[in-house]
């Protein structure tokens, strides 16, 4: 009979009031989500066109990549979950994406039930809230196939999920089938972005604290088998690479490379100061003020304070949750094994949030370029629940007679209302932005139009015109990419420069205002070199009266 109680507790507990409105505002983001990606916003860019490109070789049986082309660390995930859609219908940024919208509900759903489990139903709910919203950057990465953030996020909750019920001695089915999913998940992870390695690592710590002895038999074999499984592309690729081809070879290159003279104290500006709000949605796309910085200020020393907390907790024998309205709903607090597993994994989530950022604080990016390269940051979102945590419980302080307390409770309450007051402006800004950003995408899809009916299918152009627009001409229009002194570029698909350089008079693409526009110039002069030019939009074409071939 008790069995049969626990059952239907557990089958009803997700339509309690928190999670009603957990569901109404998981809809709202799922719905805002879904009107930008019909609009295309944010706008395609030709770092996301490798993708689609990638997509259509797959759907098409011509390529089966195992990292992103011209790279040797980035999984191309998000292209094979796009190619089945390509195989069926005509390639689109609307398909590209269509995938990202469902990984963002599972992350949503996923986080909804790791929080409530861990902390408690409505901060769950708030989180889910927080989640609803979504600035330009915030945005981008969500809804963008330029690799791992999309997936990768969803994919650890999942493991702490599975973690926290294996640890806990839950009722799972099958047992042995989890542990394989979860070795599964996490080799399909290392092979598709490494940025995630630190979460990856403390969920296997959570892991291996429940199940020690478990892991020791069968379940550890499974696991292994599992990771090896899902890691095995990488595997592949890195057996028969060229010498200093391996992916390994290749990140300590791209480290090495970011190079340039910068101090601690700028790489700790830009990482704190800049990439946690910015990846939290806190600040525009062109820049963080100084109110939104004191966000990124906090973030760390709610970091330490939610530790704290967990390991107070972990040393007490019961929760030191002020009041019975914070508390969660989960079997966490019914034996002395699952209450410890489950402070365990908030030291976890924490431990993976303060290891990704002092990653990204150790790179030179963060002092140089804090605006473009914040992306690196998004997986934060792990542990937003975490680091709310020591505000929620402060915030329900509000109630209490004491007056230092209830000052605390307002000051704390008020941080959360400023938080999801300033995602919100941020989203707002977004949606204002929208008709902007659907001109630009208007007319480099136009781009490609005017040149197919100008009979232009082999040109020469920089980086961000060239896989963009052979993605909008579906591989009609073929480009080859020069630098800004007209040298070979980052082609990243070798096919399509050789029959650029194979063809008869291409034609050259280059952005009115850029530097490759007035270097092209220069060189039909000094070569005294006719050209037709036609100028569209902020595009200025050329059609030279003779085959030229730069750089050679």
């Amino acid at each position: 009979m008790s069995v049969a109680v626990e059952q239907t507790e557990r089958r009803h507990r997700w339509l309690d009031a928190p999670g009603l409105v957990a569901l109404v505002l998981g809809l709202v983001g799922i719905g805002y989500r879904l009107v930008l990606m019909l609009l295309t916003v944010p706008g395609g860019n030709s770092d996301e066109a490798t993708f689609g490109l990638a997509a259509a070789h797959i759907a098409t049986g011509r390529e089966w990549p195992i990292f992103l082309y011209g790279q040797h660390y980035m999984g191309v995930v998000e292209s094979y979950l796009a190619a089945p859609l390509f195989a069926a219908f005509e390639p689109s940024w609307v398909l590209l994406r269509l995938p990202l919208i469902f990984l963002y509900a599972a992350f949503v759903y996923l986080m909804y039930r790791l929080t409530r489990r861990l902390y408690s139903p409505w901060l769950a709910t708030l989180t889910v809230g927080l989640f609803a919203l979504g600035s330009e950057r915030v945005i981008r990465d969500q809804l963008t196939a330029v690799g791992g953030r999309p997936e990768v996020k969803p994919a650890v909750a999942l493991l702490l999920l599975i973690a926290l019920a294996l640890g806990e001695r839950r009722i799972v089915r099958r047992r042995w089938l989890a542990f394989g999913v979860f070795g599964l998940v996490t080799g399909l992870c290392v092979w598709d972005d490494w940025l995630i390695l630190p979460y990856l690592a403390v969920a296997a710590i959570v892991l291996l604290i429940g199940n020690a002895r478990e892991l020791l038999g069968w379940a550890g074999l499974l696991l292994i088998a599992g990771f090896v499984l899902g890691v095995l592309p990488l595997i592949l690729d890195n057996v028969y690479a060229p010498p200093g081809q391996d992916s390994l070879s290749v990140l300590s290159q791209v480290s090495a490379g970011e190079g340039g003279d910068t101090s601690t104290l700028d790489q700790l500006h830009g990482s704190v100061l800049v990439g946690i709000p910015l990846a939290t949605g806190i600040c525009l796309p062109t820049a963080c003020t100084g109110w939104q910085m004191a966000w990124g200020a906090l973030y760390p020393l709610l970091l330490l304070v939610a530790a704290v907390l967990a390991v107070l907790c972990l040393r007490r024998p019961a929760p030191v949750e002020p009041t019975a309205g914070h508390r969660g709903d989960s079997a966490a607090g019914r034996t002395p094994l699952a209450r410890r597993l489950r402070y365990v994994t908030q030291l976890a989530l924490l431990a993976g949030a303060a290891l990704t950022l002092a990653g990204y604080a150790r790179s030179s990016l963060a002092a140089t370029a804090p605006l473009a390269s914040a992306r690196y940051l998004s997986i934060l979102q792990l542990s937003l629940p975490a680091v709310l945590w020591p505000l929620w419980l402060a915030a329900g302080w509000v109630r209490r007679g004491r007056r230092r307390a209830r000052v605390a409770g307002v000051l704390a309450s008020g941080v959360l209302a400023v938080l999801a007051a300033t995602m919100l402006y941020t989203t707002i800004d977004l949606i204002r932005e929208v008709p902007t950003i659907r001109a630009e995408e208007g007319r480099s899809r136009e781009l490609a139009t005017v040149l197919r009916r100008a009979g232009i299918t082999r040109v020469y152009g920089d980086y961000w015109t060239c896989n963009r627009l052979i993605f909008n001409s579906r591989e009609r229009v073929i480009c080859a990419v020069l630098g800004d002194s007209l040298r070979p570029g980052q082609d990243r698909y070798p096919a399509y420069p050789r029959q650029v350089h194979a063809a008869d008079r291409p034609a050259f693409v280059f952005g009115r205002l850029e530097p490759a526009d007035q270097a092209f110039r220069d060189l039909l002069r000094e070569r005294g070199i006719g050209a037709r030019t036609t100028e569209f939009a902020e595009y200025r074409i050329y059609q030279p009266d003779v085959t030229v071939r730069p750089g050679r």
